[in-house]
């Protein structure tokens, strides 16, 4: 992988003229933390001709985005990706036309055994024959009725892979879409072959805010937990959770009503993060002991993190992490998996690069708050 990484250092420096840790002060919940140095430091560039996977060549993915990483019962790191095409496709501004001639699959999936986010990451695309990227779950492609299908998070338990997506009818205007449902597939075989449960389904609503379209996962001391939002990048978060053995299944799912934890359906899920919140990653981290949560902001034109003693929260104020002043249409903000402490490690995409690039950011120990309310239910 050396030869391929060497390739991407012209491109890495095209990334970011500057590579700054970011440097945040304490502010309170909901108030945006700001700093005189907006910025995360660009690591390497994983998807592309020149990138340190040179997936042009290898898997036919010319242009792709998203990077939506877990954990498998291997301890591989499985990395979903969104719309992808192939050598063809002339670019974002060249549109979707002929979905043949581009090689457009709805999204890809790669595997990877490096441990290492600091020097980027190494991986293998699953594939359908040799050096072509598989598309995981079809869609029809057509603009109106179902556009595309996009993952929106995945997560390991007792050795099956589940990946959370949104069935899109269709894009209207910059950070908005429609979607027709949000659904769960699942793989037995590593990742290779995946089955949609049409069970899981969850329609949206005639006023196209049904709070579950997109969901992130995050997994801990025997539950799922499943952080949602409507469709496109404007709504508030929301949080469910669901016995781990049981994620299929939607009468088992609990959301947090604001109170407590109670059975019924999404109707009842309060917000636990104010909108706008785009394209959610949560994780829980064992050496801060906090949860943290990675979004696109579009109102500040940035991906932030907030931080929590809970899933449910409370979520204290946003870090600003990346911005759009030092990397253009910015969008993702995906957390690695070993991110370890105020070291973050997350995947990042840009509109107009239309590829995935690994970043790296540093929290300032004043970031962290670990004050746990007392008494407080989401304890519990």
């Amino acid at each position: 992988m050396r030869t391929h990484r060497a390739r991407a250092g012209a491109a890495l420096a095209a990334l970011s003229a500057a590579t700054v840790a970011v440097t945040v002060s304490a502010a309170a919940p909901g108030v945006a933390q700001t700093s005189p140095l907006d910025g995360a430091d660009p690591v390497a560039i994983l998807t592309g001709a020149a990138s340190s996977n040179a997936t042009e060549d290898r898997y036919q993915v010319k242009g792709t985005d998203l990077g939506i990483m877990w954990t498998d019962d291997r301890g591989q790191i499985l990395a979903a990706f969104g719309d992808t095409f192939g050598p063809r496709w002339a670019g974002i501004s060249s549109g979707f036309a002929n979905p043949t001639a581009i090689d457009w699959r709805s999204n890809t999936l790669a595997r990877s055994t490096d441990h290492n986010p600091a020097a980027g990451m190494s991986f293998i695309f699953v594939t359908d024959r040799p050096g072509h990227a598989k598309e995981l779950l079809p869609s029809l492609k057509h603009d109106g009725v179902e556009m595309t299908k996009i993952p929106t998070g995945g997560v390991n338990v007792g050795g099956r892979n589940y990946l959370a997506y949104m069935s899109v009818r269709s894009f209207t205007k910059p950070g908005h879409w429609i979607t027709n449902y949000s659904g769960i597939a699942y793989s037995d075989d590593g990742g290779q072959t995946w089955q949609d449960v049409p069970s899981t389904h969850q329609p949206n609503t005639p006023a196209l805010d049904e709070t579950f379209q997109m969901i992130a996962y995050a997994r801990r001391d025997g539950f799922v937990y499943a952080f949602g939002t409507p469709n496109g990048r404007f709504g508030a978060a929301h949080v469910a959770r669901v016995p781990e053995g049981r994620l299929l299944e939607k009468s088992a799912y609990e959301y947090w009503t604001g109170t407590a934890w109670q059975h019924g359906d999404s109707t009842i899920a309060a917000p636990i993060v104010p909108g706008p919140v785009g394209e959610i990653s949560v994780r829980y981290d064992q050496i801060l002991k906090n949860w943290e949560m990675m979004y696109l902001d579009e109102s500040r034109e940035a991906i932030v993190l907030r931080l929590a003693p809970q899933p449910a929260g409370p979520w204290g104020a946003p870090i600003p992490v990346a911005t759009s002043r030092e990397y253009p249409k910015l969008y993702g903000g995906f957390l690695h998996p070993d991110s370890q402490g105020r070291e973050l490690y997350f995947t990042m995409s840009q509109y107009d690069r239309y590829n995935v690039s690994m970043m790296h950011a540093t929290l300032p120990a004043n970031a962290v708050r670990s004050t746990r309310p007392h008494g407080d239910p989401r304890m519990r």
